[in-house]
């Protein structure tokens, strides 16, 4: 069964990104050691990076993220989605209009205007048809950036939320829960190492 999992990382203060992000800076003063977990080569660390980008059958982020990672300092063929650690999933782009161009036109993109509800639909579609592809269960990643997660979860939109929490303070940057809806989560899972601590739960709705 295809389930929707909020995956993402953030600081022990609750950024997902540090200060002043940009189209160049995707990540902001400091928001690279989000993710140094995910180039580690601690066997847990890639583990963990190796089996979610396994069961990814498609990816669901905003539109400002896609603008980051398929900007000129965005993805290539060592930086992109799970680092080269398995095949490449559908992404499924939440916009108010398409971008006039792809640079990655090796990614297989779809950009969806009628709303976040929508692009979910559009991703769960996908991964289904690529579960019965490959005989394998598949689940959509909404992979932020973090108003994505944060809306899905207000919405009801999740099963599944994976955390990949850095030790570090940003003290600033984009926060991952503003105001959210009341959630009730049950943790499933704790890996811990020196680079994050990966926690997963299920939402209970």
């Amino acid at each position: 069964m295809t389930r929707i999992i909020a995956d993402i990382s953030v600081s022990l203060d609750g950024f997902v990104t540090g200060p002043d992000p940009s189209q160049d800076n995707g990540l902001g003063t400091g928001g690279e050691a989000l993710h140094t977990w995910a180039f580690s080569d601690d066997p847990d660390d890639r583990r963990v990076l190796r089996e979610g980008t396994a069961r990814s059958g498609a990816v669901v982020l905003g539109r400002h993220l896609f603008d980051v990672v398929d900007g000129p300092k965005g993805w290539d063929d060592t930086s992109g989605y799970g680092a080269g650690e398995v095949g490449k999933p559908a992404f499924v782009v939440v916009t108010s209009s398409p971008p006039e161009s792809v640079r990655t036109t090796n990614l297989d993109w779809t950009f969806v205007t009628t709303g976040l509800p929508d692009a979910v639909t559009a991703a769960r579609e996908r991964a289904e048809a690529a579960s019965s592809d490959s005989g394998k269960d598949l689940d959509v990643i909404l992979m932020g950036g973090g108003a994505t997660v944060g809306s899905a979860l207000d919405a009801g939109l999740v099963d599944a939320l994976t955390l990949h929490l850095a030790p570090i303070v940003l003290g600033a940057g984009t926060p991952l829960f503003t105001g959210a809806a009341p959630r009730t989560l049950v943790q499933r899972s704790v890996i811990s190492t020196s680079t994050a601590t990966h926690l997963t739960y299920d939402v209970v709705r």
